[in-house]
């Protein structure tokens, strides 16, 4: 008797924390996979506290209904573990800091901007590109984006705007690559700013994006011919660092078996 009381008190813990973050993520309009999935588990987990009798007596009606009961959670509980794996190699994989050496060009991705002003996330990406472009004055910038759903301005010419106002970054060094929707557009329209420029996809190229976003963004550029590239990690904000990670991780399994990288 104890050990149900305590599966339902943990199930009831678990579900109101997953469906509070997804529902508050949502209300600010952050409609993702990322979001939704927890918000959807959430909703399991609880409604299985409150009925766990009455699902009970349901599931052991037939071996059929216990077989597919049993091997679903077996499933879930898989599946849960191999979220858990990822995030501890994306947490691990891009916790060094190095110095960036020379490099020939930087690219900044995008990543969505709000009311004419770049997302959080966005936001530290060109914070942490803006750090790097101090480190090296004459080397130039490359802001990537289209125009967003019900914005005026491409994502490329915020990006460009917020640069120069923070951190009085000149025009004259950023370039707008300003026709991409996705990570595999931000990089290969940006090669032909790169032959504006004379830096060819085999010289040191600084890639600037989120941490959890740097290995797949890294394995689609060098599918792409980027043979230097040095990916440049920024903090993911933490009110939905975890989001993210959990839609990258789709993202990344997406990609590999649609084979994008």
């Amino acid at each position: 008797m104890h050990s149900i009381q305590l599966k339902r008190l943990i199930s009831a813990f678990i579900g109101s924390i997953l469906f509070l973050d997804g529902a508050y993520l949502i209300s600010l309009n952050k409609i993702h996979l990322g979001t939704v999935l927890p918000l959807l588990i959430g909703i399991g987990l609880i409604l299985f506290a409150l009925f766990y009798r009455k699902i009970q007596i349901f599931v052991h009606q037939t071996t059929f209904r216990t077989f597919i009961w049993r091997y679903s959670w077996i499933g879930f509980l898989c599946w849960s573990a191999s979220v858990l794996c990822f995030f501890t190699y994306l947490h691990l994989a891009t916790q060094s800091d190095k110095p960036t050496a020379p490099v020939k060009a930087i690219i900044v991705l995008g990543s969505g901007v709000e009311n004419g002003q770049p997302s959080a996330t966005l936001a530290q990406r060109l914070d942490r590109a803006a750090e790097l472009a101090k480190q090296q004055p004459l080397t130039p910038i490359i802001m990537t984006g289209g125009l967003d759903f019900r914005e005026q301005y491409t994502e490329a010419e915020i990006m460009s705007k917020y640069v120069q106002h923070n951190y009085a970054i000149p025009s004259n060094r950023i370039w707008l690559e300003d026709k991409s929707t996705s990570t595999d557009l931000n990089l290969k329209n940006s090669q032909a700013i790169l032959n504006q420029l004379n830096i060819h996809l085999n010289e040191p190229i600084a890639m600037v994006t989120s941490d959890f976003h740097t290995l797949r963004a890294a394995a689609i550029a060098k599918k792409q011919g980027y043979s230097s590239i040095i990916p440049v990690a920024a903090p993911t904000p933490l009110v939905n660092r975890y989001n993210s990670w959990l839609r990258e991780y789709f993202a990344y399994l997406s990609g590999w078996i649609l084979n994008e990288f």
